[in-house]
């Protein structure tokens, strides 16, 4: 069966870990800054690296902790989470079809492992999902090798911020590089009008609502963005049907 191939023994691994390595200083960056903000924000060595395991989402983990620490209702840190990793939804529609023969516990562990960089290098490589079964099979593979070298860059430099969160030297400027990267994976994934407009209108409003309490400015921006990309969809959509 084709779920039992191993990935790894796969040439196309190999092309999706090095298309990632250029990539892992910016996202070590964003991993180091996490651990550090987690360990100050008060929470101890052991929640951290529980934290960093089970979410493995820097922006979520970055969003909830000054909401924690501000002792919110766990429904908004939820909500909030829940709001900033909506574009995981849209990935995992995306990657669906890409996916779909893979058995279920496969397929949620690569729900689990695909972060931002890594569904931005698999969709640039395959424009649409294999036929064959050698196509299935190399399309795996390399989405195995880019996913192993971000999770791993990811968690390494988390818990090396967990661990040396004393002596790691603010001056650094881990944030700047950490945004430095989330920049570069926005424009990376801005390949259209809908996309560009949806980011511009996202900024707008979070910027707008930026006085809002409890990081409330990134609920409502990230909210009207989906809410408008998916009507202006729909609209294009009926557009073309009307055309056709």
């Amino acid at each position: 069966m084709f779920y039992k191939a191993k990935n790894y023994r796969h040439p196309a691994f190999l092309e999706g870990l090095r298309d990632a390595l250029p990539q892992t200083p910016g996202v070590a960056a964003w991993g180091l800054m996490t651990g550090v903000a987690m360990v100050n924000s008060g929470m101890n060595v052991l929640e951290s690296v529980l934290m960093t395991l089970m979410v493995y989402a820097g922006s979520s983990q970055l969003a909830a902790l000054p909401l924690m620490m501000a002792g919110a209702p766990a429904w908004v840190v939820l909500a909030t989470g829940f709001c900033v990793n909506l574009r995981f939804v849209v990935f995992s529609l995306h990657m669906r079809p890409y996916l779909l023969h893979l058995p279920r516990l496969e397929r949620v562990l690569q729900g689990y492992l695909t972060a931002d960089l890594s569904y931005v290098l698999f969709i640039r490589r395959f424009t649409k999902p294999g036929h064959t079964l050698l196509d299935k099979e190399m399309q795996s593979a390399f989405l195995a090798g880019s996913t192993c070298a971000v999770w791993v860059t990811w968690m390494v430099a988390s818990f090396f911020g967990i661990l040396l969160v004393n002596i790691i030297p603010s001056a650094w400027g881990l944030g700047f590089a950490g945004t430095l990267c989330l920049v570069g994976i926005l424009c990376s994934l801005a390949t259209n009008r809908l996309r560009i407009l949806t980011a511009t209108v996202a900024a707008i409003t979070a910027i707008a609502a930026y006085h809002l309490p409890l990081k409330l400015n990134i609920v409502m921006a990230i909210a009207v963005a989906v809410v408008m990309s998916m009507s202006l969809e729909r609209f294009e959509n009926k557009s073309q049907g009307r055309g056709a």
